[in-house]
């Protein structure tokens, strides 16, 4: 009761402390008009970049672990998306797109509880200052949940909401300013369209060191159990692909040429990406499969991303699909290599395919589809290569560091990961007081309700053959 009383005290003090804030404007007055079709093009945008959570990520992540984790999978998309979309109006959006302080590496507290963010147009774009903050939103609320699927089925769920408000604070706010809102790597001449090293780079290395730190699942590697559910994982994988139009062709932040380019890099990229890894099973002697091809899509798809603005569409193809045999190579042979237990192979899809998607813009970029950009090294530009790497190799260093000692702090005042008899149990029971699938089941003349609970060895039934990617 106490603990309830003091959570109510603070949400009260929070809720007058954002009252005394200045009121945003939203009177136009003689401001410039927004472009409704730009505007509508982001709104839709927006609204896709949202599908990729409900249903997206959710189900892809779903489906892959087990069915008595299910739930606490999803709950992991859900609740980063709520407390990332809270800290991104209350100083998030305005740390990675205020005005420049401290020399480019962070952005103040100007727009803090979007403070001034309106209906006026937003710095030379078309767009309302408002949307725009909000579209951004919607890839740091992204980013931070992918980082859960390197440590799904055995973190605290209390540690989970804790990691996600630091991490998008100290360490993808600071990225999303150094490369998007003229910090300092974007005066380096780095290229990122959509977020190859903001958000492929930074959660596949966050995933990774999360489950680094965080240890083992119990049962890794001999005992985990196979994906219980591939039609979710499908529909969530579909659901990406469709939500991604609006991530990368809505980072053109207008309707036109720009975005009808990145709507065609992406879709053929993620095509390419998906063949590519059929056609890799199938030269290694294994049957094409389902997950395969649903993979390679997903890797085609990250692979352009920071591409999909700067590059033609048969540079696309080869990105897209090169982009399935780096991440199989990841998944299949690091991986088995280093025995690290990244749960739903983050850092191999996205810390993986958004390195060679990032290097690959300092090789395909060409100012003839968007003067914006810069050449690189297939038209007479090498140095977009070195400026390319170097934004890697930051993005790398900082997300491993970032979420180490975030994790390490955190882990001074409570455990990190739940206890062994909750992991055999299954997070959606222990957890959450729930579960996802009831069954009825007759007994003599009663019927009973039941749901799918793990054995006494902490086992359930399998599908031979069938592993999570």
């Amino acid at each position: 009761m106490n603990r309830s009383k003091r959570l109510l005290s603070i949400l009260c003090l929070t809720a007058l402390s954002l009252s005394a804030l200045p009121a945003t404007v939203f009177a136009e007055g003689d401001a410039v008009l927004p472009d409704t079709g730009d505007t509508t093009w982001l709104l839709v945008s927006t609204v896709l970049v949202m599908f990729m959570f409900m249903p997206g990520l959710a189900l892809f992540y779903g489906g892959l672990v087990s069915q008595r984790n299910i739930l606490s999978t999803i709950m992991h998309s859900l609740s980063a998306f709520l407390i990332v979309t809270v800290v991104w109006v209350l100083w998030g959006y305005s740390l990675a797109f205020g005005p420049n302080e401290a020399g480019g590496l962070i952005g103040g507290l100007a727009y803090a509880g979007f403070r001034g963010v309106g209906l006026e147009v937003k710095d030379g774009l078309t767009i309302p200052h408002l949307l725009f903050a909000l579209y951004q939103g919607m890839f740091a609320a992204i980013t931070t949940a992918l980082i859960s699927g390197g440590v799904a089925e055995r973190i605290r769920f209390s540690v989970w909401i804790v990691f996600s408000a630091l991490w998008v604070t100290l360490v993808y706010a600071p990225m999303a300013h150094w490369v998007w809102n003229g910090g300092w790597l974007s005066k380096l001449g780095g290229l990122d369209f959509a977020g190859g090293t903001v958000v492929h780079i930074l959660s596949g290395v966050s995933a990774l060191t999360a489950a680094v730190v965080i240890g083992k699942r119990r049962t890794y590697p001999h005992q985990t159990q196979p994906p219980h559910n591939l039609i979710f994982f499908l529909i969530g994988g579909m659901s990406l692909w469709f939500g991604w139009f609006g991530f990368n062709a809505g980072s053109a932040l207008a309707s036109g040429g720009l975005a009808s380019l990145a709507v065609g890099t992406t879709q053929v990229a993620a095509c390419a990406g998906g063949l590519m890894w059929l056609l890799v099973e199938t030269i290694r002697g294994k049957k094409p499969t389902m997950v395969g091809g649903v993979t390679g899509v997903i890797a085609g798809l990250i692979a352009i991303t920071p591409a999909a603005g700067f590059v033609t569409i048969p540079s696309a193809l080869v990105i897209g699909g090169l982009a399935s045999v780096f991440c199989y190579w990841g998944l299949h042979v690091l991986k088995a290599r280093l025995q690290y237990d990244d749960s739903l192979d983050v850092f191999g899809l996205h810390g993986i395919g958004g390195m060679w998607g990032a290097i690959a813009t300092g090789i395909f970029a060409t100012t003839g589809v968007n003067s914006a950009g810069a050449n690189g090294l297939l038209y007479g530009n090498p140095m977009q290569v070195v400026t390319q790497t170097i934004d890697v190799a930051v993005a790398v260093l900082f997300a491993a560091c970032g979420t180490y000692v975030i994790l390490k702090v955190i882990g001074l005042f409570t455990p990190l990961r739940v206890t062994d008899e909750q992991e055999l149990t299954g997070l959606d029971v222990s957890l959450h007081g729930e579960v996802a699938y009831h069954t009825v089941e007759t007994m003599g003349n009663q019927t009973v309700a039941a749901h799918h609970a793990p054995s006494s060895a902490g086992g359930m039934s399998a599908q031979p053959g069938i592993k999570s990617v």
